[in-house]
């Protein structure tokens, strides 16, 4: 299974991006979908989650500002990030895994199969 996620780029602060994430030979109708990000230096952290059992968390840095989503026969997922700060630059990862509960989506741990990642860069 391959993750091919894409959208990334640079944009000014306050300014919006759309990533996607698209899995070659499936659908994600069974799985769930997270979203993550490393800074430089940094850790991987959580941005959103979403699985087939309609459950979804946001990271409390990003509520407000983000939507997952995906299209209506879950072959891609997306994430919708608005009022980009300078802080939000990071290579964005999509993940997938089988069956993940609600209450785990927000654990890299859950997701068998990541994506390469997708730059986002956000100029002050």
């Amino acid at each position: 299974v391959q993750l091919q996620a894409s959208g990334g780029g640079l944009v000014q602060a306050g300014g919006s991006l759309r990533l996607s994430c698209a899995a070659s030979g499936r659908t994600f109708r069974r799985n769930a979908v997270g979203w993550f990000r490393q800074a430089p230096g940094m850790e991987r952290k959580f941005v959103a989650g979403i699985n087939r059992s309609g459950g979804i968390v946001y990271a409390d840095s990003m509520k407000g500002r983000v939507t997952i989503s995906t299209d209506n026969a879950w072959n891609t997922v997306y994430l919708q990030m608005n009022t980009l700060r300078p802080e939000d630059t990071a290579v964005y990862y999509c993940a997938f895994g089988p069956s993940v509960i609600s209450s785990n989506l927000a654990s890299q741990y859950a997701y068998a199969y990541w994506g390469q990642g997708t730059r986002v860069t956000v100029s002050s």
